[in-house]
């Protein structure tokens, strides 16, 4: 009699069914996937906030500094003499060299998170890098010249086109390497222009600060009327031909609407913030350098003015975004507070420029 408990199941003998082998594995798959998807999220995760930080820490405008007290210290670091133009020179070049030094170095060529996205910045950046091609013009054309029929100066002819530069190339060359080339220029020029038996000169007469004034007042003109149209506004068409006007008649002017597109209106603003950053130093400096030429022609009031005007618009802006209020409205509108002192500041440069212009 066979005993039924010690009985095995052979191969092909009908039984308990076996186990579901491959049931295991698919969970072990489920699971290693899912761990992996999280991984990966929190990875992401992680590197947008990161992102997020260093963007708002990128995102702060550099403050303003003292513009003598920079020149000092960059006469006893050379071992050089202060000499005429020596404080013009060195501002431009600490104004330039703070694109590429700031927080997060220059990211107006960025191609990755978070400069990318920063749009606020990169404006900024493009209102000092305006002055800095104004100023580097103006020295080698008008301030490094005797009169018109001279020899312009060679590193300041090689300084100004690497300014002029794209400023939005990322490689072959980049900007910040153009820039960089630039700034080593203004240094040549800077140090032939302290030496004993100098090679280089710096003019710091009435009508060459004038001419330089002229592209300033120009620049300050534009930006105002940028800054006002983010309401929006009907001006006269200007383009309309006089000659084309009967005579005895009233002209027939047409208006046009004018308007910032919403998604421009921060872009302006801190353009403008920009401009007027770079321009409040670099007109500190020809306080300095021009010295004797303002007090000549009464004039030294009226450039503390405008100096005054533009560090008034540096205030902080407590808010999180531009505010695009009505000009009479609820909210305000930022861009035309900052318009008020661009266009206060204008104003001031044209009366400069009338002084200057007076024997």
């Amino acid at each position: 009699m066979l005993d039924w408990k010690k009985r095995t199941d052979t191969p092909g003998t009908s039984g308990a069914a076996p186990a579901d082998t491959g049931a295991a594995p698919a969970r072990r798959g489920y699971w290693k996937s899912l761990l992996l998807s999280r991984a990966l999220i929190s990875v992401v995760a992680i590197y947008l906030l990161v992102t997020l930080v260093l963007g708002i820490y990128w995102s702060r405008e550099p403050d303003l500094f003292s513009v003598q007290q920079n020149a000092q210290a960059a006469v006893q670091r050379d071992g050089r003499q202060m000499v005429v133009g020596y404080t013009t020179v060195e501002t431009l070049k600490r104004v330039a060299s703070t694109l590429l030094d700031k927080p997060g170095g220059y990211l107006s060529n960025d191609r990755f998170p978070p400069g990318l996205w920063l749009d606020n910045t990169p404006s900024w950046e493009y209102g000092v890098l305006v002055q800095v091609r104004d100023l580097s013009r103006a020295l080698r054309k008008d301030f490094a010249r005797s009169q018109s029929q001279s020899t312009e100066d060679g590193d300041l002819a090689r300084a100004e086109p690497r300014f002029n530069f794209d400023n939005k190339s990322w490689v072959l060359p980049s900007s910040e390497s153009e820039f960089q080339e630039g700034l080593k220029s203004l240094s040549n020029y800077q140090r032939r222009l302290t030496d004993p038996n100098p090679g280089a000169f710096f003019y710091a007469r009435a009508d060459n600060l004038n001419n330089w004034l002229g592209d300033v007042s120009t620049r300050l003109g534009s930006l105002s009327q940028r800054l006002s149209a983010s309401v929006g506004r009907v001006k006269l068409d200007t383009t309309v031909k006089t000659e084309t006007f009967s005579p005895g008649s009233a002209p027939q002017l047409e208006e046009q609407f004018v308007e910032t597109p919403w998604l421009q209106i921060d872009n302006v603003f801190y353009e403008a913030r920009g401009e007027a950053w770079a321009l409040s130093h670099l007109l500190r400096a020809i306080e300095v350098d021009f010295a004797d030429v303002l007090a000549k022609k009464n004039a030294t009031v009226s450039v503390r003015q405008i100096i005054r005007e533009l560090e008034a618009s540096q205030e902080p802006l407590w808010s999180p975004v531009v505010l695009n209020g009505s000009g009479f409205g609820v909210f305000a509108n930022h861009s035309l507070v900052m318009a008020n002192y661009i266009s206060r500041a204008n104003a001031a440069v044209l009366d400069l420029r009338q002084l200057l212009s007076q024997g």
